[in-house]
């Protein structure tokens, strides 16, 4: 075995005569393993408020355009264009929230899997 094989075959933290210092090691990492995902619990309650205040703005907004163009409808004519520009609203809305909830569900799945990602924190 040559000389750089042996140096980098030897790792310090590989030992197992100081059990102390790999049982704090390992306190740390369950400490930092809690923390994050305590950090993540609460971005995700943070998340889920202001998507409830969003989603009631946007749904308040649509409501109110819905009534104002009710009032001003006085044909049957007029309430089919009605219905269909209302309900086009409601559609871009339904979709521009489902792709706003599937990047935060990409977003959850790479945090979680970081947090038990041992090898990014070292």
């Amino acid at each position: 075995m040559s000389e750089l094989a042996r140096l980098q075959d030897f790792a310090p933290e590989r030992l197992v005569s100081d059990p102390v210092r790999r049982v704090a090691e390992a306190n740390q990492r369950a400490c930092d393993l809690m923390f994050s995902a305590q950090r993540l619990f609460l971005d995700e309650t943070v998340f889920v408020a202001n998507e409830l205040l969003d989603r009631t703005q946007t749904e308040t907004h649509l409501f109110a355009e819905f009534i104002s163009k009710l009032a001003g409808s006085h044909s049957v004519k007029d309430w089919k264009t009605l219905c269909a520009e209302c309900g086009q609203h409601q559609l871009d809305f339904i979709r521009r929230d489902c792709d706003r909830i599937f990047r935060h569900g990409d977003r959850v799945i790479a945090t979680t899997t970081g947090l038990f990602n041992v090898t990014s924190r070292n």
